[in-house]
């Protein structure tokens, strides 16, 4: 039983055999972000010209969003980081990543999907936050330029658990585009905690992952992106649980095949 007042990550620290000195109970907060629907606002899609090309977007209509956590999931190549790319510049974000009165640029290459998008709000958010693994170098180094230091002086890893402690707001409305591909299993399980006290402080987030970890948060929607299109699921159907769970049943069946000639 987690001790009365503790937040979740000083009890899940806990369990991982790390130290805690004080457990302190967390203020919680009446602002809360809400966004209930993604609109796709325009039509005459080409579904020869990007991104339209890639059936789950030529495909999407709408997505409501839960309350808490929002998954997308998908192969490589699927539109995922495409979606939450496009979800983050409607939301005023920088494509490349941070708060949103963080302004930079290192190389232009986001689509035009956020031309299409209309984000329904019941309730606008304190403020808004973009975490994107494949970019956050370049947001850490834009964070140097404007003073704010120190993730250039963690693992990459640490970095991005930094970032989500020191950066994101309760209140947030937050997009992340596969922040697991920086973290460990270990890892993953602090981000959970992270994202569970700032789920109870009020902020909401769209992620894409394709971690079997992350999709088990409570409460949480899951949407599947594939040449058939987008479709909500359940965390049974999704690949991520899938195949982890029948690899890790019986890895020497999986090597055998993977081995195999043809």
């Amino acid at each position: 039983m987690r001790p009365e007042g503790a937040g979740t990550c000083a009890y899940v620290a806990g369990l991982l055999g790390e130290g805690q000195t004080e457990v302190v109970g967390r203020k919680r907060h009446n602002f809360t972000s809400r966004l209930s629907e993604i609109r796709v606002v325009l039509g005459g899609r080409d579904s020869a010209t990007y991104p339209f090309s890639i059936p789950a977007i030529v495909a999407l209509d709408r997505i409501e969003t839960a309350p808490g956590i929002t998954f997308i999931v998908g192969e490589n190549g699927s539109g995922k980081s495409t979606l939450v790319e496009a979800i983050a510049i409607s939301a005023g974000l920088n494509p490349e990543g941070g708060s949103h009165n963080l302004s930079f640029e290192t190389r232009g290459s986001e689509s035009d999907l956020h031309l299409s998008l209309e984000l329904v709000w019941e309730r606008h958010p304190g403020a808004k936050f973009f975490l994107r693994a494949e970019t956050f170098y370049n947001t850490a180094t834009a964070y140097e330029g404007v003073g704010i230091r120190g993730s250039h002086e963690l693992s990459h890893g640490e970095s991005f658990l930094d970032a989500v402690a020191r950066l994101i707001r309760p209140g947030s409305f937050v997009v992340m585009d596969e922040p697991e591909s920086a973290l460990s299993v270990t890892g993953q399980l602090k981000l959970m905690c992270a994202l569970h006290d700032l789920v109870e402080d009020g902020s909401q987030f769209v992620i894409a992952t394709h971690s079997p970890i992350l999709l088990t948060f409570p409460d949480s929607r899951i949407y599947r992106l594939s040449e058939e299109g987008i479709a909500s699921i359940t965390y049974e159907e999704s690949d991520a649980y899938q195949l982890t769970k029948s690899f890790l049943e019986s890895p020497e069946r999986f090597l055998r095949h993977l081995f195999a000639e043809e």
